[in-house]
């Protein structure tokens, strides 16, 4: 049944419940692809009113609780301590961590993501980590950390806490990963995921467009996010910003096309899932992005920053809503 613009859908079986029909293959995605732009969002749109409110776009915050000096050479990071020109900075204190989810609630956002350049955390760090995941949960945040690769028993201390959704990205195609790092396999992430996934923690896992990977590693990404069973249930797609210092710096930029083609058939191969825009949002056109909502979009990243990067402000986030008729979800 398609819901009105008002209306709001059925209610969904819980995301960890949701099994995609059959599974994605690389030639079935790239042949989405290839669909003229006005169908393939077409069949987008149709997937998105099926699953979720067309008009609601749910925003998250994300904040780095810890900067630079990561031991791992991903190739579009400022952080790496082998090419990051981003200043080393400790990890923050709890206060200063709520401060900024106290910030971002009242300004809207609905999940408060913690991030730190780490090859992944030590048992000392935890500590302060969980403290901080108590702390924000008491806002009435949704909260979600990006820590790096997890240990035995680091994912059920997390959840303990009362960690949401754990953030870690495939970042791209299995056949382009070592082209993008090299000092870890794109393996070690799933080795992660399935920890974050077996301690009951949601998924938030993504990847990044326009580093140089064809349309084909494009749909390749996108079938191994759908194939994960349960696929995650937020989807952040981001856009290389190319970073001076890094090895893709003078990355050629992706065509806006391309980039609005990825999302919809993220949302067609993930019904389920909130596809999230993400990194290179500063960069696109108010026009550029409603187009990405019609394509099946229904998250964002909200605020001044991501990381190291930055990000549309909250003024002209909450303007483009009103030009669109969107809702928080």
């Amino acid at each position: 049944m398609t819901a009105t613009a008002t209306a709001k859908p059925a209610v969904q079986p819980a995301a960890t419940t949701f099994v995609p029909a059959s599974r994605r293959s690389v030639e079935a995605l790239v042949g989405l692809f290839e669909l003229p732009f006005n169908d393939l969002l077409f069949r987008a749109q149709q997937v998105h009113r099926q699953n979720h409110d067309a008009n609601a776009v749910q925003r998250s915050t994300l904040l780095s609780i810890k900067t630079g000096g990561c031991s791992e050479d991903c190739g579009y990071c400022s952080q790496s301590a082998h090419h990051g020109e981003v200043e080393r900075e400790t990890l923050l204190e709890t206060d200063d961590v709520v401060a900024a989810a106290t910030a971002a609630r009242d300004k809207g956002a609905t999940r408060f993501c913690m991030g730190a350049a780490w090859r992944g955390p030590k048992d000392k760090d935890m500590d302060r980590v969980t403290d901080m995941i108590v702390a924000v949960k008491a806002l009435g945040l949704e909260t979600c950390v990006t820590l790096g690769m997890l240990k035995d028993g680091q994912a059920e201390r997390l959840k303990a806490a009362g960690l949401d959704y754990y953030n870690h990205n495939l970042d791209t195609a299995p056949e382009f990963y070592g082209k993008v790092i090299t000092t870890h396999a794109q393996s070690e992430r799933f080795e992660t995921l399935e920890r974050a996934r077996e301690a009951g923690i949601k998924l938030c896992c993504g990847g990044i467009v326009g580093m140089g990977e064809t349309r084909r590693q494009r749909a390749s990404l996108l079938v191994e996010l759908a194939n994960m069973n349960p696929p995650p249930e937020s989807v952040p797609i981001n856009e290389l910003v190319p970073m001076p210092g890094t090895p893709l710096e003078n990355a050629p930029p992706l065509d806006p096309f391309e980039f609005v083609r990825t999302i919809a058939v993220a949302r067609i191969a993930m019904p389920g899932s909130m596809v999230r825009l993400s990194a290179g949002r500063q960069e696109m056109s108010d026009e550029l992005q409603a187009l990405c909502f019609l394509a099946g979009a229904n998250s964002i990243f909200y605020g001044d920053k991501l990381l190291t990067a930055g990000n549309p402000e909250a003024d002209r986030d909450e303007a483009l809503f009103e030009r669109l008729g969107l809702t928080a979800a």
